[in-house]
């Protein structure tokens, strides 16, 4: 098994020999996509998606495949995705001959200005809906070729949440037009050298049932990332020790696997380099079972870890409008300071929130939705709990003190 790449800045997608544990589903996924079959990768935050992706794309170009990874986060527009994807493409033809001929052509008829230093497109103005001939034309390229061409979409739910933001009406509409002229687009290269997937940090799926159009995205392979279980997180560890040249006993990956509670590896490496980080400013090169316990609670919950779980604050809000994600955030709260998101909660919830909201029990079945498909709650007999312990310690630390429990609200029991 190959190891993560040790650098402080653990979110950084790893490739090649920095590649921890993942064979399995690469094996998978490049079967599939070898075999002409368009992927919705799903996954938790910080599972390592846009890594394996990447690295499905490093392999596959070793064989002579087209690999275009577009991250359309910052997109605002149709238009926006459309340039991205030239840009992309522009870059495998600036290195390569592949695809060169067909683009070339492309470029000529639909840019009017290049930055081959920046590979910075600005494409012809040409009406409101040009993109999308010039997005057909521009796919039909990528598909017109011998070898094949893997084309990732990243970060697709946030570019659409971001039109769903917009003019209520315009941006809705052009939501829908975009899903839709995409699947038209993966039907009409079907048997052809391209092969879609699409990926992102906010789940498709319950974006797409929100929006009324699961038909959209009805013909991707659904292919859900997992985190490690507890042997394939600490033998992560045991690598990172071992190049690292730290020591510490078997007991203390046991430790830090249990602080965690869900083998997350952004956080399991993250941990480590914290960890790694403390025992160096100490002056030692062994680590200990009360490092982990110190680290967790100054480094991790503390200021310098604020960041990385507020990530999972900011993806939650992009995901869901601000009165469903006010909901959202109380379910939050009562897991994590009651320990759990109950039956009588919920209903103490809907009866509280049916007084300014009409809709408050279709607003919580979707927070519900959101909530346990991204990774924050998992259901369990005594109702939706935390999984991932360091996110519960987080929100319980922020709320105690400040959230009532929902029952109590209610004159219910507590």
């Amino acid at each position: 098994m190959a190891l993560f790449e040790m650098k402080p800045q653990a979110g950084a997608p790893v490739l090649g020999a920095n590649f921890f544990n993942r064979d399995a589903e690469l094996r998978l996924l490049e079967a599939k996509v070898r075999g002409g079959t368009h992927v919705l990768l799903a996954g938790q935050r910080r599972m390592g998606k846009t890594s394996l992706a990447r690295e499905l794309g490093r392999r596959l170009q070793a064989d002579g495949w087209a690999f275009l990874f577009v991250d359309v986060e910052d997109a605002a527009s149709p238009s926006d995705v459309v340039r991205d994807i030239a840009k992309a493409a522009y870059a495998v033809a600036g290195v390569s001959s592949r695809l060169t001929d067909a683009l070339g052509r492309w470029f000529k008829e639909n840019v009017e200005e290049l930055n081959a230093l920046e590979f910075g497109v600005k494409l012809r103005a040409a009406g409101d809906y040009a993109w999308r001939q010039q997005g057909e034309a521009l796919l039909q390229a990528c598909a017109d070729q011998e070898s094949g061409a893997l084309l990732v979409l990243d970060e697709l739910p946030i570019f659409l949440s971001r039109l769903l933001a917009q003019d209520a009406r315009d941006g809705t509409e052009q939501a829908h037009l975009f899903l839709h002229w995409l699947r038209r687009l993966r039907q009409q290269h079907a048997g052809s050298s391209l092969v879609w997937m699409v990926s992102g940090s906010i789940g498709m799926v319950p974006l797409v049932k929100r929006m009324g159009a699961p038909d959209s995205i009805n013909d991707l392979y659904s292919f859900r990332l997992g985190p490690w279980n507890r042997a394939h997180s600490i033998a992560c560890l045991k690598e990172l020790a071992a190049h690292s040249d730290m020591a510490a006993d078997d007991t203390v990956f046991e430790v830090i696997y249990d602080a965690l509670g869900v083998g997350v590896p952004h956080f399991i490496q993250s941990f480590f380099v914290r960890l790694q980080d403390f025992a160096v400013m100490n002056g030692r090169s062994r680590l200990t079972a009360e490092d982990v316990q110190t680290v967790y609670s100054a480094e991790l919950l503390g200021p310098a870890g604020h960041g990385d779980l507020l990530h999972y604050e900011n993806r939650l809000r992009t995901s869901l409008d601000e009165r469903t994600y006010q909901v959202a955030m109380e379910i939050q709260a009562e897991a994590a300071t009651r320990g759990v998101f109950s039956v009588g909660a919920r209903r103490a919830l809907e009866q509280i929130y049916s007084k300014v909201l009409p809709n408050a029990r279709e607003r919580i079945d979707e927070a519900l939705d959101v909530l346990v498909h991204d990774g924050h709650l998992e259901k369990t007999e005594a109702g939706h709990r935390l999984a991932f312990r360091l996110l519960k310690d987080w929100l319980r630390t922020r709320f105690h003190g400040h959230h009532v429990p929902l029952q109590k609200r209610i004159g219910g029991p507590r």
